[in-house]
């Protein structure tokens, strides 16, 4: 007897998902032409604190840093993005790097209700970015073994905040100790200590900034050394001052003589500088 064939009814192919649109390019943020060979100033704040003092930022000067700058059409970019030359900026715009020495309480903390506080900096800079969306809270952070930012019950939160928000933490040494009085075993080890605790959070610690400006004796050890069996360097290392740096893809940018701007009004600081550009004194990078 013949066995029936048993068709089976044919199963229609599974539709593809339609391609997601392509969200709208930046709008244009300046007149200003393309400049891909001007300069980049890298800020340095320190305190944000109520008064100004010689390396204190008060929190109603740098309210009106952020909006300064955000008005004459500077946007955030990490160290490292301006370093790797990935400036994901609008066209127009001309990146900054904010960066903050020491980890100190005052540029992240919360309050005892687990809240952020609205006058730490980054309190200030979360505010104003919910304002001002392309202004997102990009910054680098040079710091310390104090928590960072003191607080430590709250470390594992700031520290995912900080990554969500795409900062990135470099080192400023383990005990902050001037480079140029240490022998070059104890150079290593304050780096090194630092390079590790750092890593132990979740970033890689790329660039390093100079506890009071002090280079050490034997400079090479910046760009490598080894400590504890292990052979570390780094991207970068900054200076104390005193004007803007050069472009990402300019063959005379020396990363490990980095020059910074303080974030303060005197000669200089960042209103000079501000200045500067608004008059076309000096060129700064526009991204094309």
């Amino acid at each position: 007897m013949a066995t029936e064939l048993q068709i089976k009814p044919a199963v229609a192919a599974a539709a593809e998902p339609p391609p997601k649109p392509k969200p709208p390019p930046p709008k244009r943020v300046s007149k200003r032409k393309g400049n891909t060979s001007g300069k980049v100033m890298v800020l340095e704040y320190h305190r944000i604190v109520a008064k100004d003092t010689l390396y204190d930022r008060s929190i109603k000067k740098f309210r009106q840093d952020l909006q300064l700058l955000y008005e004459r059409g500077y946007r955030p970019v990490t160290l490292s993005q301006y370093l790797d030359n990935e400036i994901d900026i609008a066209p127009g715009a001309i990146p900054v790097v904010v960066t903050f020495d020491d980890s100190d309480p005052s540029q992240f903390r919360f309050l005892e209700d687990g809240t952020l506080d609205p006058n730490c900096a980054v309190g200030i800079w979360e505010t104003f970015a919910k304002k001002y969306p392309d202004f997102p809270v990009r910054a680098t952070f040079y710091v310390l073994p104090n928590g960072p930012f003191g607080q430590k019950k709250f470390r594992d939160k700031k520290i995912q905040m900080l990554k969500d928000w795409g900062c990135e933490l470099a080192s400023h040494t383990w005990n902050h100790k001037s480079l140029g009085k240490l022998t070059d075993e104890q150079v290593c080890a304050e780096l090194g200590k630092s390079i590790d605790w750092i890593r132990g959070l979740g970033f890689e610690p790329r660039h390093l900034a100079l506890p009071y400006g002090v280079m050490p004796k034997n400079r090479a050890l910046l760009k490598s050394f080894k400590y504890n069996g292990k052979t570390y360097g780094f991207r970068s290392v900054a200076l104390a001052g005193a004007g803007p740096a050069l472009a990402p893809t300019d063959e005379k940018l020396d990363p490990m003589r980095l020059p910074r701007i303080q974030g303060m009004d005197r000669d200089l600081g960042i209103r000079y500088w501000l200045e500067m550009e608004r008059k076309m004194k000096v060129a700064f990078y526009v991204q094309p």
